[in-house]
């Protein structure tokens, strides 16, 4: 009886953990530059994969982010409904310098807006680029390789 539970237990478990997203998986990885940091970033280009964002991720790697290419530039917002990590968000203009970066707390409803007409948000675990000295004014490389918003 015993060994019926576990095996249950960890079956249930299993088809839990198998049920994130296919979008999430899916993305395609486009590598990004800050000062001498790498970013390992998932592309969220079109509007399914905005709309999903990082949602129902219990973890990130500390060197992948998510950049997320807008099609026009504006004052964008960001929010944090079923997102499960707390994350800095980094507005970038098109050549990729940072506007802002702000701090979102998970499972908030709150926004979370460019200072200016942005173009992209790169969204990395909380604190990544205060732990960097990555502030306004920096420019993130490669986004000029990103291709168009769809």
């Amino acid at each position: 009886m015993k060994r019926c539970f576990v095996r249950h237990a960890a079956l249930f478990l299993a088809s839990c953990l198998l049920q994130v997203p296919a979008a999430q998986a899916d993305l395609p990885l486009v590598e990004l530059g800050a000062g001498m940091y790498r970013i390992e970033a998932e592309l969220a280009h079109t509007d399914e994969a905005r709309q999903t964002g990082l949602m129902n991720r219990p973890a990130m790697p500390a060197h992948r982010g998510m950049i997320f290419v807008f099609a026009h530039d504006a004052r964008h917002c960001m929010w944090m409904k079923n997102t499960l990590i707390p994350l800095s968000v980094a507005f970038l203009d098109h050549e990729g310098r940072i506007l802002n970066i702000e701090q979102m707390q998970p499972r908030s409803e709150d926004s979370h807006c460019a200072a200016g007409p942005a173009r992209f948000a790169l969204e990395m675990n909380r604190d990544w680029f205060a732990g960097r000295n990555i502030a306004p004014g920096a420019r993130i490389r490669g986004v000029d390789k990103l291709p168009a918003a769809r």
